[in-house]
């Protein structure tokens, strides 16, 4: 979902906090992607009509063919790009067990600890999101 405000576009983007055994699940977006090869928390974009919570699980289905119950919002956050802004909201995921995931429209995927963060670049939105949910400082 995209609001004008003040002459910028502001996006609304969802995207899930999975956590597994210590370890969080993040994608990296494809080549052809904005911000590309970077990696994120997986999500992406609210349309016209769907709530958070549906749009994520949509994202998730598409992305990473994974299904998903959603829990509490952890955050939101406005990032400002150059021409337009992002309003990113997290949310705690727990995904359905039995099925595994596949890498359907994002580059690759990975399990990583929060100390391991640093070795994947982040957007700027994501990262400055992720510090404060997470209490993980770069150094």
């Amino acid at each position: 979902m995209t609001t004008d405000v003040v002459g910028k576009k502001t996006i609304r983007v969802v995207a899930a906090v999975v956590e597994h055994e210590g370890h969080y699940l993040i994608t990296q977006r494809r080549e052809s992607a904005v911000l590309a090869l970077l990696w994120e928390f997986p999500g992406g974009k609210v349309e016209a009509g769907e709530n958070d919570e549906d749009a994520l699980r949509r994202e998730l289905r598409e992305r990473l063919d994974a299904e998903a119950k959603i829990g509490k919002k952890l955050g939101e956050k406005i990032h400002e790009y150059d021409g337009y802004r992002v309003a990113l909201v997290l949310y705690e995921a727990i995904l359905v067990e039995g099925k595994p995931l596949h890498a359907k429209r994002v580059k690759d995927f990975r399990w990583v600890a929060s100390s391991e963060f640093d070795k994947y670049p982040f957007p700027d939105a994501d990262q400055q999101t992720m510090d404060q949910l997470l209490g993980f400082t770069r150094g």
